[in-house]
C-alpha cells in the first residue's frame, strides 16, 4: 500500500527526480513505483514519460500495468509521452497505446522555422474549461519537448500552435494528460500540479 499523496508510475522516464522535487515544493509526498498493488491503492497517479512510445508500453506491459491502468478510477495525469500513451495508437514505432483517449499520436511535420522536436516555451489556447487550468491564463507559458503529438479532438481541453494546432491538454473522466512538462514550467506548471493535487 502507499502512504504517498501521489504515486509516480515507473515507465522508464528520465524526469522522475524533477517531478518528485516539483511535488515536494508543493508539500506533496510522492513515490515511484511499478508495483500494481501500490498503484491501485494510490489516491492520485502521475504517468510520466521520456523516450520512445514502444519502449514505454513494453515496460508497462512487462510490469502488468497496462491492463491495470485501464481500470483505475482515481485521478491520473499523463505527462508528455505519458499523455501520448493514453491514446489508442502512436505512429512512433507503430505502437498501440492504452486506448483511454480516442485518436492517434502523429509525428509533427518539420518546416522552415519549425524544427522537430518542438522544444521551448509556448502558450496554450483553452478550448474547454478544465480544473487543471484554474488560475492559469492564456498568456501563461509552458515548456514543451516532443516530436509527436495528438490532433485536436473532442477530448482536447487546450491546444498549442506549432505549425498547426496540436492537443496540449486532454481529458476523459479521471484520465487527463498534458503534452508539456509542468515540472519544468515555472509558476504556471506549479499551479497546474497543485490543481491536480486538489482534484
Amino acid at each position: 500500500m502507499s502512504d504517498a499523496d501521489v504515486v509516480i508510475i515507473e515507465s522508464g522516464g528520465a524526469n522522475l527526480a524533477s517531478l518528485h522535487h516539483a511535488l515536494l515544493r508543493l508539500g506533496a509526498r510522492s513515490r515511484v513505483s511499478a508495483d500494481p498493488a501500490v498503484i491501485a491503492a494510490a489516491p492520485r497517479l502521475l504517468l510520466p514519460g521520456v523516450g520512445a512510445a514502444a519502449d514505454a508500453m513494453s515496460r508497462l506491459r512487462g510490469h502488468g500495468l497496462a491492463d491495470l491502468i485501464r481500470t483505475l478510477r482515481q485521478p491520473l495525469l499523463g505527462i508528455c509521452l505519458g499523455m501520448q500513451l493514453l491514446y489508442e495508437h502512436s505512429e512512433e514505432g507503430d505502437t498501440p497505446g492504452l486506448g483511454l483517449l480516442a485518436g492517434e499520436v502523429r509525428r509533427i511535420p518539420p518546416a522552415p522555422g519549425r524544427p522537430v522536436p518542438h522544444m521551448g516555451w509556448n502558450t496554450c489556447r483553452p478550448l474547454q474549461g478544465d480544473p487543471l487550468f484554474n488560475g492559469i491564463g492564456a498568456a501563461d507559458y509552458f515548456y514543451f519537448v516532443h516530436s509527436y503529438a495528438a490532433a485536436v479532438t473532442d477530448c482536447c481541453r487546450a491546444s498549442v500552435d506549432y505549425g498547426e494546432a496540436w492537443c496540449a491538454v486532454a481529458r476523459r473522466d479521471n484520465y487527463c494528460g498534458v503534452q508539456f512538462h509542468p515540472e519544468r514550467s515555472g509558476r504556471a506548471g506549479a499551479r497546474l500540479l497543485r490543481n491536480f493535487l486538489e482534484s
